[in-house]
């Protein structure tokens, strides 16, 4: 295993990459006192057949510049193997601006091949390779330096066996024709706009009890400067103020620092300074909205006239079909999913894509009174009526 800290061998390293058919990748990272994620290790292998080099690149060493990996990302020639792929793709976008294709992840693709609803990484090792990953270095520091070699070997090991699962699982879509399935999931997570959070829409985020105007107005004008803030000064949002500490300041609406000495919730910082003033600014732009300006929620869901019986029907079906399909229900379709179908909606990602193949077709066949469902022995079968 090779420590990369510099771009020359960087550069090296990547050169030989770009002339695999694919490279697995893994990050280590801190977020737990940053807004943004801090890019600590990049763990990156290429396939047996072409020399099976594992390398671990220190993106934190003095002078290394990470344009070789970013041009790797962007050759699509190459496909780039994750696992659980989100985190590690946000980094990429959001710091370096490149997103890595062709993508695929192999916990996506795991849960279309049936291993379950999200299935870690270990287990898959264990499953597929008959190996075993030592996770005693999974909650380290990764930040610090020297690094142990208990933190590299755990490392690596995360990009190593990644070769295995991925052509494992590639083979097993390619046999079942089911290749388009996780390509048509992948175009979720390959998309900027995923990684992308506008501080005007951050209001979608918070949960409320009431939806009355004036109300709503506070909260969208206090979540949008909560979030600028928090991605200026690269904080957590929760450190700024929490959202319990948010709908009080909403639904109070102070107008004073000593107001805001009244909240129960504000941490103490959040009293003074550039805080305070956010918030009271913010109040005072959510008092000027006239009454066609004010955030609207998404209730359609919850005054859905759900029929009962056909979302219990649909329950059957989902399962039936997740069975045999050996598919994880999560990938199909969720409990608001078949409630939204037993109330009359249809423009449902559940009804589209591969998803109408295997489960939405039979589901508005079953709503349209066109099958029933029956048991033959101990499986569920659908009657034509």
């Amino acid at each position: 295993m090779n420590i990369l800290t510099t771009t020359d061998a960087l550069a090296a390293f990547c050169a030989k990459a770009a002339k695999a058919p694919y490279v697995t990748a893994d990050t280590e990272f801190l977020r737990e006192r940053t807004y943004y994620s801090k890019l600590c290790l990049v763990q990156l292998a290429i396939p047996e057949t072409h020399g099976g080099e594992a390398v671990v690149v220190d993106p934190l060493a003095d002078g290394i510049d990470l344009a070789p990996l970013c041009d790797l990302f962007r050759d699509e020639r190459v496909v780039k193997v994750f696992h659980a792929a989100r985190q590690d793709l946000e980094i990429f976008w959001l710091e370096f601006g490149v997103m890595p294709k062709p993508l695929f992840d192999t916990q996506v693709a795991a849960m279309v091949c049936g291993f379950g609803d999200q299935v870690g990484y270990e287990t898959l090792v264990r499953k597929i390779t008959q190996a075993s990953v030592d996770k005693s270095s999974r909650f380290t520091d990764w930040s610090r330096r020297p690094l142990s070699d208990a933190q590299l070997n755990y490392a690596v090991s995360d990009v190593t066996h990644l070769r295995g699962i991925y052509e494992h699982l590639a083979d097993q879509l390619e046999a079942s024709k089911r290749t388009h399935w996780v390509e048509e999931e992948l175009n979720f997570l390959t998309d900027p706009a995923t990684y992308e959070i506008a501080p005007q829409n951050a209001w979608k985020r918070v949960k409320t009890r009431t939806t009355s105007g004036k109300f709503m107005a506070a909260v969208k004008e206090l979540a949008a400067f909560r979030e600028g803030h928090a991605q200026t000064r690269n904080v957590p949002r929760n450190r700024v103020f929490k959202d319990d500490a948010l709908v009080e300041l909403a639904s109070t609406k102070p107008r004073s620092l000593k107001d805001l000495g009244k909240s129960r919730l504000l941490l103490r910082e959040a009293r003074k300074g550039d805080i305070a003033d956010g918030i009271l600014a913010a109040i005072e732009r959510a008092s000027a909205y006239a009454a066609e300006d004010y955030p609207k929620p998404d209730t359609s869901r919850e005054k859905m006239n759900v029929n009962p019986a056909l979302a219990d029907l649909l329950r059957v079906l989902l399962k039936a079909k997740c069975d045999q399909s050996n598919v994880a229900q999560k990938m199909l379709a969720s409990a608001a999913d078949l409630d939204a179908i037993a109330a009359g909606m249809r423009d449902l990602p559940c009804l589209q894509g591969w998803r109408k193949e295997v489960f939405g077709n039979d589901a508005l066949r079953l709503c349209d009174g066109k099958v029933a469902i029956g048991l033959q022995g101990n499986k569920v079968r659908l009657i034509e009526v």
